[in-house]
This record gives C-alpha cells, structure tokens and sequence, in this order.
C-alpha cells in the first residue's frame, strides 16, 4: 500500500503542522498557536524564516501562522507567556531565534514560563548537525563532548526538550512537544532546538502528519475518598481558611469558589496569581495573603486551623516563608491538578482539576457553615484593612506636604490607575516593589484584570508582556506599570507595539534606582548599597553624588511612543484618561510620572525570609541580624501530616 506524502524542508514541516493545531476544553475549540515571533539571524532565515515567508504568501487562513517581529529574544517568550497566561493556558506562540546568542538570550524566558508552569514552544537554532565546517560562527566547542551546544542550557529549564538532527526525528518530536503544551499539569517552556542545516534539509513527509489536530485539555475529576477526607477535616475546623492560586483562574474556577465560600463562609486569602480569584467587595475577600499580605488575611491565616489551597504551588511569599500559619496542630488541604504541588506542606491532596474539585467538596459539605462570630471577624479586619487602601490611594496633606514639589506617594499612582481604570481593564507588573503593593492595595473587579508575574519576578517582562496581554485581549486596555529599573531592562518592545499598532499604556514610575531592593537592604543592615542611580563621587570614590540625568521619557518617545509627562495628582489623572481615550490602534502610551521611595504601603504584618550576615562590623547590620534571629523563631516545619491515624 502506498502512503501519500509531501516533500517538505522541516522547517516547512514544522509551521504547516504548528498551523493544524487545536486545543479544547469544555467542548471550546481554538488554535492553539496564535502565531510565531522570531528575530532572524543567519541560523534560521533560510529555515523557519523562509518557512514563514512561504506560509504568509502562499497559506490560506486555515493553514496561517502569523508572523512577528520582535525586537529582544527574551522579550518575545516573555509576550509569548503573558499571552498563554491571559488565554487561561489554551492558546501561546511559538518563538524562533538565530543560533548562539539569539537562542541563548531566550533561556531567561524558559525559565520563566517553567517556574510559572505557562505553555511556551521554543524553536532555538543550532549549529550545523553535519558538522561539515565546524567550528561555525557562534559555536561553543567542548573538548569532552562533540555533541554539546548552547542549546543543551535549555534542558533544565524545558519541560520537554528536545534536538532533531535528522528530518525522521521531527514527528515524535512535536507530538511529544504539544502533549506538554497542553497538559496541565506538565506544561511549561517546551524546546525543539532546530540545527541550522537540518531546518533547509528536505523531506517526504505523511500527509496524515498534517491534519487538523485537536489536542483535549483535561478536567481530571477528584477521587471521592479524597473529597469525603476532605470534607470530614473541614468540618472539623472551626477556623478554616482558603488559599487561592493562580489554578483557580486556569480552571476557570472562580464561580465554584465562589458558591462554596457563601455557603460555608470559609474566607479566602489569595497568592499573587490567585489573586482576583473573588472580585473586591465580597464578603469572604480576604485578599492578599503572605509575605505581600493584608492585615486581614494575614490575621486569620495566623489562627487558621485548617487551611485549604487551591491550585496554589505554596511559594514562600504565599506562606511569609512559613510564618503565616501558627495555629497549633494546622492541617492543609490541597486542591491541585499537580501531585507535585497536592503533597506540600503534608497536607491531605485532592488530586484534581479546581473547579471539578470545588464543586464535589461544596456538595460534601452541604449543612456544614462558620460561625458567625468567625464572618464577623472577616468584616472587620477587612473594613480595618480597606480603610488602609483608602489612605494609601488619597494620602493625607501631612503626607503629601512633607513630599518635595512634583513627587507622588507610589500609592497615589496606583490608587489613580485603579479607580480611573475600567473593570476589564488589566494591570500588569513583575519586579520591585510595586509587585507588593499591587498584591497589597488593588481592588480587582474583573478574573483576568490582574496579572502580576511573581514567580520568577522577572525585571523587564512588563512592556514585552503588555503586548501579549493586549494580543490576548484586544477590547481591554493594558496598564503596564513598571519602575525605572525594570524599564531600563528591556524597553525594547515599544518599538514592536509601534510596529503592530497595538495600543499598550505604560506607566512609568521614576524613583532613581532600585525601590524595592533599597528598602530590603535597609531592612538587611546593607544601608541601601548600589541601588540608587548616582554619579560616583570623585572624593570617596562611591556611588553617593549627584543623580544621573537619564530622561527616561526622552527614551520613551525615541522608541515610538507618545508620551506624557506629569507632575501633579491632576496631571496623572488627566493622563489616564488622555491614554484610555487614546485610538485601540495609535500604539504604545507611556506616562512618565516621579515618586518617593520612602512613602511606604500599609503594612500586612508580613514577613520573609532573606539571610541576613550573621557576623558583622556594621552596626545597622548587627541590629537587621537580631531582628533575622527573631523572625526565624516565628518558621514552622509545616510536616504534620493531615490525614493523620487516630
């Protein structure tokens, strides 16, 4: 029998089969990829750049795979990420790049994607598999292994990896690639690398490997043992509380969240991806909970005697590394599709998709309800925290007196995005210490209006990944809101958000250094060392003169954007809303506004764990390591188990 085939380069092979694949969930088919952003060098224009070129010229629009410009590498996994994460992990983009530094300046990218368990595909070039004229242009040669190329620092960082040296290699490989992709409980940055004469080398290839693809996203249903555990452990508790992680919005669970928290009234406490998990107002909202905590939230999780996380893989800013629960006897349960994540802290795991195992455990515990003494306490220590916000986004004249001419608390800038913001609207941020504050202070109106990279807190994600966000979503706006460090990083994207017209707002914050590392290094005895942007003084020979004249607006504007400057509370808000009425396609807006980074937000009792140096000539560092000590003492080993024989 003869099977149809079709002559093919693999890099042709590998955009017409990324082309016919689908993803579906709950009966909701979409393509799974929404395209590829690439910058091409001499090791993938003539293979997946040429590739690309033919499918944009020649596909139809069933067979299309659009192509982007980017203009940084690490930029574009960073967008590629930002938008799998705003489509609930559904849908990505696949990302190429030139060999040596073009694929290694991706590896930050991997990384990310990975810790934060979002769906990626990376297709790095390598050097020539034939080895024919090696040592090429952007080789690495290791004496003690001829295979080994920069490509293999992708290998820790994938959760599938693979390198196709010959053209019979490419089908297992892309099928194991979307397995990953679209497995919720394995995904994250998947690799092909794509040596560069492999990519051209042509081949006669299945038809068959080119159908329409649908790849089913599970719903894994929890065992009723499990939830009956669960159930009889909750009951009884008497002060239970929730965490909530970023599963819950992946499941899209918040609306069997929400049912089981009226019912029973167990208030919620979220992580920074859970986060928005209940919308602002209501009554079991605890908000933010750990390290970058609430006081309200933090006050219950510190009496809590049962605690149950969804979808939440316990980070140490979740857990104030370890200190939040001090409940004698505290027993975890853990909601999580991941059984890597279900058997942290020794809780009982409900092995599960979220909102499959929310609603079997509202069902379990039908009659079961707090006290109301127990939603009482909810209600006040939430009104005492709100009112904290509340002072936080409108400071009193004694704060905004003491405050030179032009400077804004960094409360004001968020607390005016906030409120002129629109529900839909979605804020978004990585590094430094707005990310806190964020946690802390913002009322989220909306289950994707909140996205807030921390689980590898990357410096630079934010503008490259506003323009996933806004990709993802093109009826919302996107506030980026980002300080002069992370800016400084990669503000590279403006010029790939002028290219495509996509309207991104960037909110600029100008402090002169590094906010949020300067507050920690105070707080660690280090006195704020090499985080300010300064001259180096010609008499002590340290970073202590004048600051550095860097117009980060006039940078702004050189990349493409319009900017606007303000000086004022009135000014910020009319640039708000300058930039929201701003056309969906008259690309980037950036508004550049000056803070103090000694106004602080309200403290949520929150602590976590940075060593301090445990010996010392300087005072300030003596007094941060007492302090240390003392914390410490606070840490609980979190091991007793929760289905513990009577």
């Amino acid at each position: 029998m003869t099977h149809q085939t079709m002559r093919l380069t693999v890099a042709q092979a590998v955009i017409r089969f990324l082309a016919h694949q689908w993803s579906e969930r709950d009966g909701q088919r979409q393509k799974l990829f929404a395209g590829c952003f690439g910058i091409f060098g001499h090791g993938n224009v003539a293979g997946i750049g040429q590739a690309l070129l033919q499918n944009e010229l020649e596909a139809d629009a069933t067979e299309r795979l659009p192509y982007v410009l980017a203009r940084n590498e690490q930029a574009m996994v960073h967008t590629s990420v930002a938008y799998a994460r705003q489509k609930d992990r559904l849908q990505t983009w696949a990302c190429t790049a030139s060999v040596g530094p073009g694929s290694t300046n991706m590896l930050t990218g991997a990384a990310l994607a990975t810790v934060n368990r979002i769906p990626v595909l990376l297709l790095p070039s390598g050097t020539f598999a034939t080895r024919v004229s090696a040592p090429v242009l952007q080789e690495l040669e290791q004496p003690y292994a001829a295979d080994v190329t920069v490509n293999d620092a992708f290998r820790p960082l994938s959760r599938f990896f693979d390198r196709v040296d010959r053209p019979e290699q490419l089908a297992s490989a892309l099928l194991g690639a979307m397995r990953v992709l679209t497995d919720p409980v394995e995904t994250g940055a998947v690799t092909i690398a794509l040596p560069q004469d492999v990519q051209a080398e042509a081949f006669d290839w299945p038809v068959e490997l080119f159908a329409d693809r649908v790849w089913r996203v599970a719903r894994p249903v929890p065992e009723q043992v499990d939830v009956d555990d669960a159930a009889a452990l909750i009951r009884s508790a008497t002060r239970p509380m929730i965490v909530a992680g970023g599963g819950v919005h992946y499941s899209g669970a918040e609306e069997a969240l929400r049912v089981l928290c009226e019912r029973t009234g167990i208030p919620v406490g979220e992580s920074q991806a859970g986060k928005g998990s209940l919308p602002h107002g209501h009554s079991q909202q605890m908000g933010a909970i750990g390290s970058t905590g609430t006081s309200a939230a933090n006050a219950l999780a510190a009496q809590a005697d049962v605690v149950i996380g969804v979808g939440t893989r316990w980070s140490d800013f979740t857990t104030a590394s370890r200190t939040a629960f001090q409940a004698e006897g505290v027993r975890f349960v853990n909601i999580n599709v991941a059984r890597f994540d279900a058997g942290k802290h020794a809780g009982l795991p409900v092995v599960a998709d979220a909102r499959e195992a929310l609603t079997a455990l509202t069902d379990a515990l039908t009659g079961y309800a707090v006290e109301p003494a127990y939603r009482e306490r909810q209600a006040a220590l939430w009104a005492e925290w709100d009112a904290h916000v509340e002072a936080a986004y409108h400071p009193s004249a004694e704060v905004t007196g003491a405050l030179a001419d032009g400077l804004l608390t960094q409360g004001e800038v968020l607390g005016a995005v906030n409120e002129l913001s629109d529900p839909r609207d979605v804020v978004l941020c990585a590094a430094g210490s707005m990310p806190g504050d964020l946690h802390k202070l913002w009322r989220v109106r909306d289950r994707k209006a909140y996205h807030v990279e921390y689980g590898f807190s990357c410096m630079g994600y934010e503008v490259p990944a506003s323009l996933g966000i806004r990709l993802a979503h093109p009826d919302r706006d996107v506030f980026a809101m980002v300080g002069d460090g992370g800016y400084l990083m990669m503000p590279t994207e403006l010029v790939t958000a002028v290219q495509e017209r996509l309207k991104v707002i960037v909110v600029l914050v100008q402090n002169h250094g590094f906010h949020s590392i300067g507050s920690l290094s105070e707080s660690l005895g280090s006195q704020r060392f090499g985080t300010k942007y300064r001259f180096r003084d010609a008499s002590t020979g340290r970073l202590e003169g004048e600051r550095l004249p860097v117009d980060l607006a006039a940078n702004a504007r050189s990349l493409g954007a319009h900017v606007i400057e303000v000086h004022s509370r009135h000014e910020l808000e009319q640039a708000i809303k300058e930039a929201k009425a701003a056309p969906a396609d008259g690309g980037p807006v950036v508004i550049h506004v000056e803070t103090d980074p000694t106004v602080y937000a309200p403290d949520g009792h929150g602590w976590w764990d940075v060593p301090v140096s445990a010996v010392s000539e300087l005072d300030s560092t003596r007094t941060a390591y007492a302090e240390y000590v003392s914390r410490k003492a606070a840490q609980r080993p979190l091991v007793a188990p929760a289905n513990q024989i009577p």
